[in-house]
């Protein structure tokens, strides 16, 4: 009893060094924030950004190949990484895109190799060969720093012309169990290097026949109810670790046609109520068109946190200057909306508790 006790104590004290019950309501909303870092491949002294997670205004960083040096790439990703985490009081969750296939952002270019795609792994259907490359992918990343993968993907091929999906090989497959096995796999063998992974994107973009960095994608008529059949699989399982939105919209869903990332009826009513998940759901890029270009900045961050999102990312891939948007940015934003009870104290504990009960996990 008394080792379960110490063993307890152990995996517990690491979340009370930065968590606390009356932990101020700017270190609450700061976790809220997964954001983008431009075109940096190191952190300056006396770089704003730096500022920025000092005061606690970031939770969340996002890798991109942008942020690769062109030489000694591997060695300039982990210290600035490590520099990142140490301008951090509260340990941040570094993540990246890294599913296998095209979406593959540490190339072979930059000395890192070559990955399959979903796809690939899906018609193969050798469970040693998924677990193989999600191991090989989950070492690099433990590697480099990177404590989080936005992977795998639990869209379904249910339409062979979707483009972001099913085109670019990133789904395992039309069969809902044969996604759900793939992908438990997948999970597994990140959480074997302990890196932690966002499912996504729910409730399911491969039915689309749209792509919504681009726009609005409408799926009422092409959505299919197995597409939630591998959530429902993974949920029940119970080893997995957060799930991610999709701007996706579907009158079935919500008869007033608010993308899923924005909708209370997708991620309250259906993600959290009906298939009973508890914990974190990660937005897909706010900056993309679907929402940037359709809801405005602050009525996009009110909905999404109202919906039951907990963590807002803005990737700051977009090409438009003007369009960057910056943690301090979202941070005033989130704060005046709490200020004026558009968004409540409520929402922003339970966002905060289950990301702070996130970072400590352990496996």
């Amino acid at each position: 009893m008394l080792r379960k006790i110490i063993t307890l104590l152990l995996l517990v004290s690491p979340l009370l060094a930065f968590a606390k019950k009356d932990d101020s309501l700017d270190i609450k909303i700061g976790q809220m924030i997964m954001i983008g870092i431009n075109e940096r491949t190191a952190l300056d002294n006396g770089d704003v950004f730096a500022d920025e997670l000092r005061q606690g205004k970031i939770g969340g960083i996002v890798i991109f190949e942008k942020n690769l040096a062109k030489t000694n790439t591997k060695d300039s990703l982990k210290l600035l990484i490590q520099n990142l985490q140490s301008n951090s009081k509260i340990p941040l969750f570094v993540t990246i895109d890294e599913e296998g296939g095209k979406v593959h952002r540490l190339k072979e270019k930059y000395g890192f190799f070559t990955t399959p795609s979903a796809a690939y792994l899906g018609e193969v259907n050798k469970f040693d060969s998924t677990r193989y490359h999600a191991r090989r992918i989950a070492a690099l990343l433990k590697e480099l720093g990177i404590n989080m993968n936005y992977a795998p993907t639990l869209d379904m091929a249910v339409n062979p012309e979707n483009t972001v999906i099913v085109k670019n090989g990133r789904s395992f497959g039309s069969d809902p169990f044969l996604v759900a096995t793939h992908a438990q796999i997948t999970i597994n063998g990140h959480h074997e290097h302990g890196v932690k992974t966002i499912l996504k994107h729910f409730p399911g973009h491969g039915s689309s026949t749209g792509d919504s960095h681009l726009g609005v994608v409408d799926v009422s008529n092409s959505w299919q109810l197995n597409e939630l059949t591998p959530y429902d699989e993974i949920i029940r399982n119970g080893s997995f670790d957060a799930i991610m939105t999709a701007h996706i919209i579907n009158k079935r869903w919500d008869p007033s046609m608010l993308p899923a990332t924005l909708s209370k009826r997708v991620v309250t009513d259906m993600l959290r109520d009906l298939l009973g998940y508890k914990g974190v759901v990660f937005s897909d890029d706010m900056q993309m068109d679907a929402i940037g270009a359709n809801y405005g900045l602050e009525n996009a961050i009110m909905l999404s946190v109202n919906a039951g999102v907990d963590v807002l990312m803005f990737a700051n891939t977009t090409p438009h200057k003007d369009k960057i948007v910056t943690a301090s940015q979202v941070h005033a934003i989130l704060k005046k909306l709490v200020k004026k009870k558009k968004i409540s104290r409520q929402r922003i504990d339970e966002a905060y508790a289950r990301i702070t009960a996130l970072k400590q996990k352990t496996f």
